[in-house]
């Protein structure tokens, strides 16, 4: 296969050159609007290794993919992590390697992760209200994530913060990311609650609409900034007083959907054309070494072509998304 191959378009012309790569459904976390439970292991394959994300991620790369966000569950918990970052990194036609983490591990190994080639960082962290933090992720350590951002951050990393926004969101808890904000750079986004197939009641319980906060940051001073290529859905924000910017993720927005640039795979192998498609496409078949390349590419051409326009999350259809953990969002 060459260079030369078409990029990954579906039949509405968008284009995907963003992957989403799960490389474990495992989370160590008990965040309440996603296993709070805790994590319950079930029987199985094991999660895509070494090999099988090479193979994956160099057919994605010359497919077009330029952008690689490696996710969870909770991507730590892979003792190979490090190795993964690195593969990526050197996976020829990729630009840009990006870990979405709880930060639980991320002071000790952020060093390593970023010397292996980690370009981008996403942390979740739901409130700065250190209680209200333990009561969300069943765990207190968000001054441990918060000094593990400030290590990345001084390592030169582009940071983003992922807060979902949850009932009990109020003036306080934005002020205290506008404080934070004013002298750390990194990008706030505030997160609509979706709906999932393991938690319908909570969703009803605590769904909040990102549109007041959207309105409360204009109010603030705060500005609508253009999007920029290999952008999320995201509406980004930014204000000439603040060292760091605020970002809005609305799924439930008119046309969220049209900017669609992202595909996910996950830790099983599995291509989801959506977050909340009805069902994942099996390629971990064609990842053993036994297939070529363009066998690969074409299953995947194959089926772009039969990605919905939109997700149906209006209608209250979540498809096979029990919990986040399974795609990592």
């Amino acid at each position: 296969m060459t260079h030369k191959e078409p990029g990954l378009q579906d039949r509405f012309g968008r284009q995907f050159s963003y992957l989403r790569l799960s490389i474990t459904d495992v989370c160590n976390f008990r965040c309440s609007y996603c296993l709070p439970d805790g994590y319950q292991k079930q029987s199985g394959p094991e999660p895509l290794q070494l090999d099988e994300i090479q193979r994956l991620l160099a057919v994605f790369a010359q497919l077009g993919t330029r952008k690689v966000r490696i996710t969870g569950g909770e991507p730590s918990v892979r003792k190979d992590l490090t190795e993964i970052i690195q593969l990526a990194a050197n996976t020829d036609g990729i630009d840009q390697v990006a870990l979405t983490t709880n930060g639980y591990k991320l002071a000790e190994n952020i060093a390593a992760w970023h010397a292996a080639g980690l370009q981008q960082l996403n942390v979740s962290i739901d409130s700065l209200d250190a209680e209200r933090f333990q009561q969300i992720t069943g765990y207190s350590h968000l001054a441990r994530i918060i000094e593990g951002i400030d290590q990345a951050l001084a390592l030169g990393l582009k940071v983003k913060v992922n807060a979902v926004l949850l009932k009990g969101f109020d003036q306080t808890e934005l002020a205290l990311f506008e404080n934070w904000l004013k002298q750390t750079p990194v990008s706030v986004r505030f997160i609509e609650l979706m709906q999932t197939g393991d938690q319908p009641v909570f969703f009803s319980e605590h769904h909040v609409r990102g549109e007041a906060i959207r309105q409360q940051l204009l109010d603030n001073g705060w500005s609508l900034r253009p999007r920029q290529p290999h952008d999320g859905p995201a509406l980004e924000f930014s204000h000439p007083d603040y060292q760091g910017r605020f970002g809005l993720i609305m799924p439930y927005s008119k046309d969220f959907c049209s900017s669609c640039n992202r595909l996910r795979i996950s830790s099983l192998g599995k291509l989801h054309l959506c977050l909340f498609g009805d069902q994942g496409h099996d390629l971990r078949q064609l990842l053993d070494g036994s297939h070529t390349s363009d066998e690969l590419a074409a299953e995947l051409q194959h089926l772009l072509g039969i990605k919905s326009e939109t997700h149906y999350l209006h209608a209250g259809e979540t498809g096979a998304m029990r919990h986040f953990a399974m795609l990592g969002g």
